[in-house]
């Protein structure tokens, strides 16, 4: 394989990327996953490349075996590029029109995420599924396809790359969520980064504004960011940073775990039911915070953000604090219009105060499991996380996940109320 540098890229570059950049880019993606099979592989005597039966039950049904997702990723390359014979059509392909034949027979009902739910991808791992050689000439196979019609392709057009750029994005995505099985699993690969310790800000006051909401047409978007619509803002106070360890710990010690008036109904119903008296990973926070981070127990500086918090528990902080978590149009505004103010992101995935739904105008694109699954019953979560790649720093990119969820990198900002 090519080795590229992906660091310097970021989403802009990527979303308009022509076929020279994107070949790269997708070299470079593969090779990042083929590095965390090897990692996780390595790891505990392969422990990463499947889920623990001892692991808790809530956890392993947010979870993937690693083995699954490895093949998964090459299977969707394959299924929307290689045996996509509407690729040329970009968003406008039936995703329902007859497919190609896989490289390999039983693709589909190994890795296709509509026919097999999460307990049966658990159970495929160790009977049914190839093992990681196997998969790994499957991820290798699938590549090479993929480049060999990107080469072909001859006019360079959104739709004509639109399957290209979306598989790139579909796998990097999956990049973050083997850091966050390595973290769930305890297990320290050296494949993900680390927050770092950098001063904090005053909150940042903006005034009312009338903010163009979505992503306009021209280069890749999720269809979840479209349509772009112009909304309203009033005046509004944003922190400038996430909230960090130390103003979580004075929620946690004045017993905010433990009074109801703190958390909405369901909210309360989630704590009693979890028991939780800190969020996930933490095993002391008097007297400073130890978090286990890639199962190494270590005390964490008071000025990081608070991570792998649910959106329950960053409500209930609010609700404490006698402020609010932002919608996520304060949030998209806020750090367009703060970026030369102090406005910083890109630590922890956070949440808002918007539960997710379409745009107006919103038409479901190709990926019809992506978006629509979710809406109503999903909170959006803006930014990106330490371990997010370059490809998916964008202040418009909506992140999604239910409201209990919290072992994901995900933290919170607060505005005034």
């Amino acid at each position: 394989m090519i080795e590229f540098d992906a660091s310097g890229l970021d989403s802009a570059s990527l979303r308009s990327a022509g076929k020279e950049l994107l070949s790269l880019a997708l070299i470079d993606a593969r090779n990042h996953t083929l590095r965390w099979a090897s990692a996780l592989e390595a790891a505990a005597d392969g422990q990463g490349l499947v889920l623990p039966g001892d692991l808790a039950p809530a956890l392993a049904g947010e979870l993937d075996p690693a083995l699954w997702t490895l093949g998964h990723i090459g299977w969707f390359q394959e299924y929307w590029i290689a045996r996509n014979v509407q690729r040329a059509r970009g968003e406008r392909a039936d995703p329902t029109h007859p497919r190609l034949a896989s490289v390999v027979p039983e693709a589909d009902a190994w890795y296709d995420p509509a026919m097999v739910d999460r307990a049966r991808r658990r159970a495929l791992v160790g009977g049914e599924l190839p093992d990681l050689q196997a998969t790994r000439a499957y991820l290798v196979d699938t590549l090479e396809t993929t480049l060999e019609l990107l080469a072909g392709i001859g006019v360079e057009d959104d739709a004509s790359l639109y399957f290209h750029r979306l598989a790139l994005f579909h796998e990097e995505m999956h990049a973050e969520a083997f850091a966050v099985l390595a973290q769930s699993l305890g297990i320290d690969t050296g494949l993900a980064a680390r927050i770092t310790t950098r001063p904090a800000r005053p909150p940042l006051l903006f005034p009312a504004t009338r903010w163009l909401l979505g992503t306009s047409s021209g280069g890749f978007r999720f269809d979840n960011e479209a349509e772009p619509h112009p909304v309203d803002v009033p005046e509004f106070e944003i922190d400038a940073q996430a909230v960090t360890w130390a103003q979580y710990g004075e929620f946690v010690e004045d017993g905010g775990y433990d009074e109801r008036a703190h958390w909405s109904d369901a909210g309360w119903e989630w704590l009693q039911r979890e028991g939780r008296r800190t969020p996930r990973h933490v095993d002391q926070m008097r007297h400073g915070v130890l978090q286990r981070r890639f199962g190494v127990l270590a005390r964490v500086a008071a000025s990081h953000p608070a991570v792998h918090v649910s959106w329950y528990e960053a409500d209930g902080w609010c609700r404490w604090a006698g402020r609010r978590l932002p919608g996520e149009v304060e949030w998209e505004a806020a750090a367009h219009q703060g970026a030369t103010r102090g406005f910083r992101w890109g630590d922890v995935h956070e949440w808002t105060a918007s539960t997710f739904r379409p745009y107006p105008g919103f038409v479901a694109g190709p990926w019809r499991d992506y978006s629509e699954p979710a809406f109503g019953s999903h909170k959006v979560l803006r930014g990106a996380s330490f371990a997010t790649r370059p490809s998916l720093h964008s202040a418009r990119l909506r992140g999604f996940e239910r409201p209990e969820r919290d072992a994901g990198f995900f933290g919170f900002r607060s505005c005034a109320g």
